[in-house]
């Protein structure tokens, strides 16, 4: 199992590193690249056609202000594509998030929260889980583990009344 993890500047990489750490810790294989579908669109149809041969099997796109990178890489291909729309402008991320949800029939992107890497991180382990044991069982696990630390937190709270 492999996602690749693009992003439109090397700016966008604190947001998906969590991510990319995420996709590990569920076994996960993150191929990470920087491309803008702006500056430079070939590069990115070449990566997205490409991917299949590498195994790739699911998209995590980042891209802030007019954020059309998730979408370019959706036309060049019928694997999952992830949407994060990253806060990049006064805007606080709405500009990057209506270009990244708005797409055609057709044509579409899972999108995410702005900056809502982690989640695409998820989603993506989801995505391949329907297919692997391993991996519905390990998201499980990190759902319960979730769980359990809200009950820590709930407790340490509880502690200061």
């Amino acid at each position: 199992m492999k996602v690749a993890v693009v992003m439109g500047s090397d700016s966008d990489w604190p947001i998906l590193k969590p991510a990319v750490d995420l996709l590990k810790q569920f076994g996960i294989e993150a191929e990470v690249t920087v491309a803008s579908a702006h500056r430079t669109p070939a590069k990115v149809r070449e990566f997205v056609l490409a991917a299949p041969e590498k195994g790739i099997r699911a998209f995590i796109v980042a891209a802030g202000a007019a954020a059309h990178l998730a979408g370019v890489v959706a036309s060049y291909t019928t694997l999952p594509v992830i949407g994060v729309p990253i806060n990049a402008t006064p805007l606080n991320g709405m500009d990057a998030l209506l270009s990244t949800v708005q797409m055609p029939s057709g044509v579409p992107v899972a999108t995410m929260a702005v900056n809502g890497a982690k989640n695409a991180a998820v989603f993506a382990a989801q995505i391949f889980a329907v297919s692997d044991e391993s991996l519905a069982k390990k998201l499980q696990e990190y759902r319960e583990k979730m769980a359990q630390d809200v009950e820590k937190k709930s407790a340490r709270v509880a502690a200061q009344i």
